[in-house]
């Protein structure tokens, strides 16, 4: 049953990826088709975060009165029909008002089953649940693509993952009563919680917690990362390197496969080497992909370096998550963890709206030069991370 449990929340995932890279893919042809201005995407991608971080804020509040069964099946059919909505959307104020309870689905969804997973499975399981969300993101820009070469346009688009996403949520649903039942299969760790329950912080008490700081800090500059090369790259390759509005649309699919590659390469990889390892490897990855976006190298090589950024960068995220209930304790690890989320969502959504100002200001070419900069940032919060956890003891190299 435990099994069967994991394969459902692995499907989750995917639902929790599909509306993800949807929006880049499809902004360059939603804003001339609306006659809108290209910076108008900030507002969106702004209240998508923005209810996501609404969301996780009251996370452990709420996963832990509901549970994360039930808390999963609403959300996915949240975000469904917030789908939807896009699909039928005819202005700039439709997008906005769907785009927030598509965040708050996506934060729920995250906060819970990250945790969930951290609690009760291996490193493993968290890089392969990762995996699958990397199956919905590159999912989607495929899809996208092949209706934008058609007739049916951005809205085919939006319907056609409507319905995938309207399915996981079917599935969720069904599977309400397989939490139960696995509950005995997970006894070990269910015996571990039960001696310490859980603690519910307030967020200025995690405020408090130094390595906290600094590993939501990391988590907020690998987001950013991430999501401004599925926001913005698609318009990076179009007004800066001349590409083909449905060209980009697969290169981002190419960026996402790099990005479900590397995690899928994290999970096999995690019985030989720690997730710090793990993480530390993908950082050196990143740093040169972003190096070769920074030479005027033909398009082929811009895709190339979109590759790389989401097979370095995609481990980071489920790896940093994992190692949650070890840096900070199993009974507080779901406010902790509610906390990473806000961290990481003030990252997705305030680094693509600033990027955007800048894209209007100064053109797209300063793409692989933000992502520089974010990179270091990145840096710099790793390290003091790691100093505070081995001062505190919790830093550990092996598996």
């Amino acid at each position: 049953m435990a099994t069967l449990l994991l394969l459902v929340i692995y499907i989750a995932f995917i639902g929790l990826g599909i509306p993800d890279s949807l929006f880049g893919t499809a902004w360059p042809a939603i804003y001339p088709e609306l006659g809108l201005p290209v910076s108008a995407a900030s507002c969106v991608t702004l209240l998508i975060s923005g209810g996501t971080i609404i969301s996780s804020f009251f996370s452990a509040r709420v996963l832990n009165r509901f549970g994360t069964a039930k808390v999963t099946a609403f959300s996915t059919a949240l975000t469904a029909a917030a789908l939807f909505g896009f699909s039928v959307s005819g202005s700039l104020l439709w997008l906005c008002l769907f785009a927030i309870p598509l965040g708050i689905g996506a934060g729920a969804i995250d906060s819970g089953l990250n945790n969930y997973v951290a609690l009760h499975y291996r490193a493993a399981h968290m890089n392969f649940l990762h995996c699958f969300y990397g199956v919905g993101v590159s999912l989607s820009p495929y899809l996208m693509s092949f209706t934008l070469s058609g007739t049916d346009g951005w809205r085919g688009g939006y319907r056609t993952v409507f319905y995938i996403q309207l399915a996981i949520a079917g599935i969720t649903l069904i599977s309400l009563p397989l939490w139960k039942r696995a509950e005995s299969q997970l006894a070990d760790n269910r015996a571990e919680t039960e001696s310490m329950p859980p603690q519910t912080l307030k967020f200025i008490q995690i405020c408090k917690i130094p390595a906290a700081k600094w590993a939501s800090l990391v988590l907020l500059s690998s987001c950013a990362i991430e999501y401004i090369c599925g926001s913005w790259g698609s318009t990076f390759l179009v007004n800066a390197k001349g590409m083909p509005v449905d060209r980009a649309a697969e290169v981002i699919t190419l960026y996402y496969v790099g990005m479900t590659l590397g995690r899928f390469l994290s999970g096999i990889l995690a019985n030989k080497l720690s997730s710090w390892q793990l993480i530390q490897i993908g950082q050196g990855i990143v740093f040169a992909a972003i190096l070769l976006l920074l030479l005027p190298l033909a398009n082929m090589m811009a895709a190339v370096g979109l590759f790389l950024i989401g097979l370095g960068n995609g481990p980071a995220f489920p790896n940093l998550l994992n190692l949650t209930p070890k840096n900070f304790g199993r009974d507080i690890s779901q406010s902790v963890m509610g906390f990473q989320m806000v961290s990481a969502y003030i990252g997705i959504m305030a680094m693509p709206l600033i990027f955007g100002f800048l894209v209007q200001a100064f053109d797209a070419v300063i793409f692989p030069y933000f992502l520089l900069a974010i990179f270091v940032m990145l840096i710099i919060a790793m390290v003091f991370l790691i100093k505070r956890l081995k001062k505190e003891g919790r830093y550990k190299e092996q598996r």
